[in-house]
Parts: structure tokens; sequence; C-alpha cells
């Protein structure tokens, strides 16, 4: 038994290993394009209690290169100065305006329902929706309309670079790239064209303004929690072609200040990546957590070796193709293990007692 745990755990690591090469060979990220586009863009922010950090993103959307945008800001029941902040904002720039959101129907979720109200008020030619924790640079705009046309595309989703001040952020956020980079090749989302092959980040989703406006993307997903993932796999299923890629540094988002904030984030994501499935997540995290223990404790220097080195490599890729620092990454990963088993209880639990609540919402 213990010999084909073994097997099995180190069959994981090594298919964990190739993926994570293939990602790095491949190098999914969005290319900086110089070529000017002149397609309206709409730029579709969703709010609720940001006021710490929306307006560093409204100067950041104002300092950038594109000419013709609109912003629209829906600020969705903010208990703090969000509203006031983002109005005294737009006052000041044509471009900027501000709505708000109307009383969220019993079965939609918040994010939802703003970004499907958004989406009504948007005049652009493509719709960019963005989180408000976000900051974006020079380029962007112009090198994601030009993949768009380029490829054709339905969606174009982006994977932000992380911004991480305290230790326990870097405990925790670096997980998200770590499990999506050893687990997906990026690049099948644009070449396989089966909609099971599918992720998508909700703090970047570009999409076909006329494509969009047919199908109404999130009113489909409207009770989803994680509605980016669902709303790449309907895109494909449609027939349409979706790309996600890495930001190549063009977006940058702090998701959290500090270690609850990153374990509670996490955990009301994590398990809806495995379709809510408990048992299939439960393996995943018995494999990924549980087989090196065992491998460490048959007391085989060379196995022991062997599996550390395949660790130690796919860190420093996915760290370097992240623009993570790969020497922290790779001294904090036991605690990142650690914390990763701590998200795995709590996305367990909650979701079979149903207490999962988010920015003061049941979800």
């Amino acid at each position: 038994m213990v010999i084909i745990t073994i097997a099995v755990t180190f069959f994981f690591i090594i298919l964990r290993f190739v993926v994570t090469l293939f990602n790095f060979i491949s190098d999914p990220k969005l290319r900086r394009v110089n070529r000017p586009y002149t397609d309206l863009v709409s730029i579709l922010i969703p709010v609720r209690n940001e006021a710490d950090n929306i307006l560093s993103l409204l100067q950041s959307i104002k300092d950038q290169d594109y000419q013709h945008y609109e912003v629209l800001i829906l600020d969705d029941g903010s208990t703090d100065d969000t509203y006031k902040i983002c109005t005294a904002f737009a006052e000041k720039n044509a471009n900027f305006s501000v709505i708000k959101g109307e009383e969220l129907p019993h079965d939609w979720l918040g994010k939802n329902y703003a970004c499907y109200q958004l989406a009504a008020q948007a005049k652009g030619n493509f719709l960019l929706f963005i989180d408000a924790d976000e900051n974006i640079s020079v380029g962007l705009i112009n090198s994601a309309v030009h993949r768009m046309y380029v490829n054709k595309l339905g969606l174009l989703s982006l994977f932000a670079n992380q911004q991480m001040v305290t230790t326990g952020e870097k405990l925790v956020v670096p997980l998200m790239h770590y499990i999506l980079l050893n687990l997906l090749p990026l690049r099948l989302i644009f070449l396989v064209k089966n909609y099971t092959v599918a992720a998508a980040s909700g703090q970047f989703m570009l999409f076909d303004a006329c494509v969009y406006r047919k199908h109404q993307w999130h009113e489909q997903v409207k009770n989803k929690v994680v509605e980016d993932v669902e709303i790449m796999r309907l895109v494909k299923a449609k027939g349409y072609t979706g790309e996600a890629l890495l930001a190549n540094g063009m977006i940058n988002c702090r998701m959290y200040k500090n270690y609850n904030d990153a374990i509670n984030g996490f955990s009301k994501n994590f398990l809806a990546a495995f379709n809510y499935n408990v048992l299939w997540f439960l393996i995943y995290i018995l494999l990924i957590i549980g087989g090196p223990m065992i491998v460490i404790m048959t007391l085989n220097l060379q196995l022991i070796l062997f599996m550390f080195g395949l660790i130690v490599l796919t860190r420093v890729m996915i760290s370097l193709s992240a623009g993570q620092n790969a020497w922290y990454n790779i001294a904090l990963h036991p605690a990142q293990m650690f914390s990763l088993t701590v998200v795995a209880f709590l996305a367990i639990q909650r979701f079979l007692t149903k207490t999962m609540t988010w920015k003061g919402r049941k979800i």
C-alpha cells in the first residue's frame, strides 16, 4: 500500500511539473503592442466598500495612454465613503461616471448583478470588467484590444500580478498562481475548443460587446460564486473563442491586506475550481500535501531529494512566470502548504454548512 501511495504521489508531482514546464516554455502572457486602436472601450467597475482602493485604480485609468474610453462605476450598497470618493473623482473627469446600484434580487449574487447593470449602461465596442483593488499600466488596453482582434476573441481574461506586502499575504496569495500554473496549461484554453478546458479571472474580463449583449453572460451565471470560469465555459460552449493569459506586469492587484482576509477570500473560491466536488478536492489536497509527507517518512534520501528537486523547480518556474520572488516562495513553501490546508478545511466546512459570506452578504 505504501509503495502504491508513493507511486501515485510521484506520478502526480511529475504530471504537475510537466504542466508547469509547458506553461513556463509557452510563456502565456499578454504582449505589449504599440499599434493604436480607436474603439470605444467601456471600463466597468463594480464597487462595494472599496474606499481604501478605488482612488488608486481610477487615477491609474486616467494616466493610461488609451484615449477612447468611458468608465462606469457602480456602487453596490457601500457603507463607507466609496460613493463619495467616486463621485468627487467623476465630477472632475468627464470620462468617468458613477451609478447607484439597484437592490439585489434574491436569486442573484452581488457582483454578478452589479456587472449586469453596468453592461446595460455601457456604450463601448468592448466591455472591460475590472476590480477595484487593481492598478492598470500604460499599454494595457491597446495590447488587449489588439489581442481581441488578432485572435478573434469573444472573451480575453488576464491574471494580474499580485502585490504582497505583509508576511500573511505571502503565505496565501502565491497559492493562486501555484495551483493555476501547475494544473492547467493556459495555452489550451485558446487552442482547445472544448468548453471544459476553461479558466479565467474576474480581475480582468474583456468582452466583445456585441457577443456580450447577445448572450448576457452575467445573467446566465447570476448565482455562481466563481462567475469568471463559468462565463469562460459558456463563451466556449456557444462556439466563441476565449483566451486566458498572465497580465505580464500590465495589471497589478493587492487582493488582501492580511492573513485572515486572504484565507477567507481563498476559501470562498477554492472549491469552485473543482466544480464543488468535495471528493476530488480532498483527493487533490491529500496528494499535494499528504503525498510528500509520506515520501519523507520513507527516509529514502534519493526519493526525498528527487521530490524536493521537482517541487523547487516547479516553484521557481511559477514564481518567474507570475512575477514573484522565487526565493520567498521556496522558503515559505511548507507554510504555504499549511495555509492551503486551512483554506481547504474552511472551504469544505462552509460549503457543507452553507455559511459562506463575503462583504456582509451570504453567498
